[in-house]
């Protein structure tokens, strides 16, 4: 069985998967791991490819999903982009 945290992540990855679905986008890649690190979601609409890291939270905090990433995670997204 999974951790709770685990679980949550799951959940938060399966949302942002059917959001994207829905929104018209395939996706290519889940999970998708290189030396780098790893990408949760790599979607394609038309010729644009979208890179998800997907945040999910128990309630709302204090920052933005998006403030939440920090600089080097960023720069970690950016070069698994140019890796895939």
């Amino acid at each position: 069985m999974p951790s709770p945290r685990r679980a949550l992540g799951d959940f938060g990855e399966s949302a942002a998967r059917s959001h994207l679905l829905r929104a018209g986008y395939a996706i290519l890649a889940s999970n998708w791991r290189c030396r780098i690190g790893e990408i949760d979601l790599v979607a394609r609409q038309g010729d644009q490819l979208v890179f998800v890291e997907v945040r999910t939270r128990r309630a709302d905090g204090p920052i933005s999903p998006e403030e939440s990433i920090s600089p080097a995670k960023r720069r970690r997204m950016l070069a698994l982009a140019d890796a895939y």
